[in-house]
């Protein structure tokens, strides 16, 4: 099963599942509870910590949920922060981190670059954790649209239309009909 975001972010071979880590986690949950997929991708744009450059595609089975307060060691989590699965869906890009906020300070970059964490999408760290849950294997394919600093906003929306194109375009070449839904 191809899932996306959804609102601006979608394609006609994917289901939105909703935006950010708590609409994605309830949508998908519900669709593995009713379609039962035997294996889950995740199709999305994501800001790059700079080892990646905008319009660059790359995969991941590997996902984060670090905070800037996590970061600046001003709080602490009980549970687990990052899922890395090798179920051999793709080959190993990097990490993404995800987060119901957007990274606009750059200096967050050199943190997440020193821990293999190397994209940032809002919603990866759910489909991952619902996938783990219900032992389906997933992983992730991703257009960057904005490096995190000052500028994201504004360059995610100015390239948003091209990525979202190259992403469709790489989708349907790579992905489509590889694995079963």
């Amino acid at each position: 099963m191809i899932v996306c975001a959804g609102k601006s972010e979608t394609f006609d071979f994917a289901m939105p599942i909703g935006v950010g880590l708590i609409e994605s986690a309830i949508r998908l949950t519900e669709f593995c509870l009713q379609l039962r997929p035997k294996t889950l991708i995740f199709v999305g744009s994501a800001g790059s910590y700079g080892g990646f450059k905008p319009f660059d595609i790359a995969t991941s089975q590997g996902a984060a949920n670090i905070e800037v307060g996590f970061l600046k060691k001003m709080c602490y989590t009980p549970i687990e922060n990052v899922i890395l699965s090798n179920t051999g869906l793709f080959d190993h890009h990097c990490v993404v981190n995800s987060s119901n906020y957007i990274t606009t300070d750059a200096s967050v970059s050199d943190y997440m670059l020193k821990r293999s964490i190397g994209l940032e999408n809002m919603e990866f760290f759910s489909v991952m954790r619902v996938a783990e849950e219900f032992g389906v294997p997933a992983g992730g394919v991703f257009c960057v649209t904005n490096f995190c600093n000052e500028n994201a906003h504004s360059d995610f929306t100015a390239n948003h239309d091209r990525a979202r194109a190259l992403l469709k375009k790489h989708v349907e070449q790579n992905v489509i009909g590889k694995f079963e839904s």
